[in-house]
């Protein structure tokens, strides 16, 4: 599948259909650059009313043109554009990329036209980008191809980028140059009836020029396949995306805690650290990243040097480098002194190093020599403030003396001030060193290297499959579906749980006093009494249950309470039964929830449970399956997670049973894709285990 795109990134020959002769046109703008950027291969236009264009001869059709086209670049008229691709498909040409709009993006016509486009795709064997895209780009020297009709070439580099927005993508090719960020190669895939992001990722993946892979993404396909690509992919190559959508409205409502506190956002950030994959929440973000991924090696660790000729931005740098995860290191008592012996009794040389305003551009090529040497610092960030008399290109050719003999730790550098900036951050990059305005955008970049190292250094892991009722469990489901039902009974509900090992409270369904007294006395503790009812949705409202009932006597008194509120408030509901469960109320009341994303599928919730579960939403999301590292990290992503670890001398809870109960429930839901939605709402957690109080569980109608 990758090589199939070999014609596409790398062609011998490419005809522009649509070539013009008027410039500021997309026809022309594509023709010029592939001339002016050396593009190795040879260029046809094709006009059928010109006889030649930017010098070059141009031909009527693509069926004329002498030899073998690989590619074929697509800028006419949304209606003719079938006819152009048969005859493109007749003459053999290996891939398309259709420049031209008005396809699936407007709708009505449009989507027909685009499954017209896509059947001849499939009938002559080729590979399609676009439509409604801005082209392909490739800097490689055996390549040199600017198919795009963006204006400016980007420098050559290591990063490969794809965007489903062509207007974006001309903004960031055209930034790349001004921030130095050198691309490999560019693809907008337009509207990605064939070709998509997973198509391309498996390409970057085997490409040795690729070091770095930016993504724009406003949707992904299919995200269970992106999970699959991507994860694998980030263990080689950094990958940074930028998806949008984080507060589209009309996410799907749902009538469940889980639905309610999830959405298409909770889901696409789920899907992201899963796959180690690092999202930026802004392009803006996306540069900071790219700029230190595409020159600068990963730490070692998460221990940071700080290096200003100033007092604020260090401390700037110290507070964001800590909510980054990153930690200000301590100092050996050797480096201390060393640091004393050079530098005034003004300058504070704990960390971050302080050296004052008078400090020299050598100032800094000293302090960054010897706390690069500290074998309890993995990285640096450098900041500097322009006093008067002090130049910006000679403090970064200090940087980049100091980082000669330390090539293998990562150094940052933040550059202050306007004057020499541009000169300053172009040297520093050329000698692999980020460079930055801002002290929060070098914290930013170092913290996202830091999170990508221990993706790659995390062992993998296949998620484990329990031994389980599988088949009791699909006769449940099948069995309410059949009675036309689209929720379990709790009774139901308990048994599916308990049919993929997740414990359950001691319970019984009865339909007579005497029964209730006995399930009670054989629970021997507290009870709550439920009305078991399809009919009945919203049970404590009708005085459907019965809290906290000890004792035969309290346990008849309540039959009788429950019996007059069933036929007071549904005396036509059918009843299957009353629930007799076990009350317990001493442990930390969680949620473990599952809900169906349209785009994604089922989506897993961990969170802080019980009757505060959408006052804090203190909650944290994952797509199943889950490994149980995964389901470790789901527990300990809430704000609460000190909480269930114990504080102020409390016992914490059993971390284990919760882990496996995440594990078990994502089995459960992606055994029976018939469930549409499930809270186990409380999951009381406690020093010995963890137990389901109560379960919901919604149906695919």
């Amino acid at each position: 599948m990758p090589r199939s795109l070999d014609p596409l990134f790398s062609p011998r020959s490419i005809a522009v259909i649509g070539a013009s002769r008027r410039p500021g046109t997309i026809g022309w703008q594509i023709v010029d650059n592939l001339l002016r950027h050396g593009f190795e291969g040879s260029v046809y236009p094709v006009n059928p009313s010109a006889r030649s264009v930017h010098s070059v001869p141009a031909w009527r059709s693509v069926r004329e043109i002498p030899g073998e086209v690989d590619l074929a670049i697509i800028v006419v008229p949304k209606e003719l554009v079938l006819q152009v691709v048969d005859e493109c498909g007749e003459k053999g040409v290996s891939a398309i990329v259709v420049i031209s709009a008005g396809f699936r993006e407007v709708g009505g016509k449009g989507e027909e036209r685009e499954a017209r486009l896509m059947e001849r795709v499939r009938r002559y064997g080729m590979r399609l980008v676009g439509p409604n895209c801005m082209g392909v780009l490739n800097t490689a020297e055996d390549v040199r191809m600017n198919a795009t009709f963006a204006p400016t070439m980007p420098p050559a580099g290591p990063v490969s980028f794809l965007s489903q927005s062509g207007a974006l993508g001309v903004t960031i090719l055209d930034y790349a140059a001004e921030y130095g960020i050198g691309i490999r190669s560019f693809v907008s895939v337009g509207n990605k009836p064939d070709v998509s992001s997973n198509d391309v990722l498996e390409y970057w993946e085997a490409d040795p020029g690729t070091r770095v892979i930016l993504m724009y993404l406003e949707t992904f396909g299919n995200p269970r396949h992106f999970t699959r690509i991507a994860r694998r992919v980030a263990r080689k190559k950094p990958i940074i995306v930028v998806k949008s959508g984080r507060t589209l409205a009309g996410a799907r409502a749902a009538s469940s805690h889980t639905g309610s506190l999830s959405g298409k956002d909770s889901a696409a950030d789920a899907l992201l650290a899963q796959c180690g994959v690092l999202r930026a929440d802004t392009v803006e973000e996306v540069f900071d990243l790219a700029m230190a991924f595409g020159v600068s090696p990963l730490p070692a660790g998460n221990r940071v040097a700080i290096v200003t000729n100033a007092g604020g931005p260090g401390i700037i740098i110290a507070d964001a480098c800590e909510g980054e995860g990153l930690q200000v290191a301590e100092f050996s008592p050797e480096t201390l002194e060393r640091l004393h012996k050079v530098f005034p009794e003004e300058a504070s040389v704990r960390n971050p190093v302080d050296m004052v305003a008078s400090a020299t551009a050598e100032s800094y090529r000293v302090a960054l020599e010897i706390v690069l040497e500290d074998p309890g610092v993995d990285a640096a960030i450098a900041a500097f403030v322009p006093p008067l008399g002090i130049r910006q290109s000679d403090v970064a050719q200090a940087i980049v003396a100091a980082h000669e003999g330390h090539r293998d730790t990562p150094i940052l550098a933040v550059l202050m001030g306007r004057d020499g900036l541009p000169e300053g951050r172009a040297e520093l990059q050329a000698a692999g060193i980020p460079a930055y305005i801002f002290p929060e955008s070098a914290a930013r970049a170092l913290g996202a290297m830091d999170r990508h190292r221990r993706w790659v250094e995390r062992p993998v892991q296949a998620p484990t499959r329990f031994p389980v009722e599988r088949e009791e469990v699909r006769q449940i489901i099948e069995g309410a579906r059949s009675k036309g039902r689209s929720r379990l009974l709790e009774h139901e509900a308990y048994r599916v749980l308990e049919g993929y090992g997740i414990p359950v409270v001691r319970h019984g369904l009865v339909r007579s006093e005497d029964e209730a007294v006995q399930v009670a006395a054989e629970i021997d503790g507290p009870v709550v009494l439920k009305v078991v009812s399809a009919d009945i949705v919203h049970k404590t409202e009708l005085g459907g249950v019965v809290l906290e009932l000890e004792g035969e006597e309290e346990v008849r008194s309540g039959w009788t309470r429950l019996q007059a509120a069933i036929s007071e408030g549904a005396p036509d509901a059918a009843i299957e039964g009353i629930l007799v469960a076990e009350y317990r109320t001493r442990g930390r009341e969680l949620i473990l929830g599952m809900n169906t994303d349209p785009s994604f599928g089922p989506v897993l919730m961990f969170g802080l449970g019980g009757i505060y579960v959408e006052t804090f939403r203190d909650v944290a999301f994952r797509l199943p399956p889950v490994t149980e590292m995964e389901a470790g990290e789901l527990i300990r992503e809430i704000r609460s997670f000190p909480i269930l670890e114990g504080v102020r001398g409390e016992e914490g809870v059993c971390l284990d049973s919760v882990t496996q109960a995440i594990q078990r429930l994502s089995q459960l839901v992606l055994d029976h894709p018939a469930l549409e939605s499930l809270d186990v709402n409380p999951f009381l957690a406690t020093p010995g285990g963890g137990v389901a109080l109560d379960a919901r569980i919604a149906l695919v109608q």
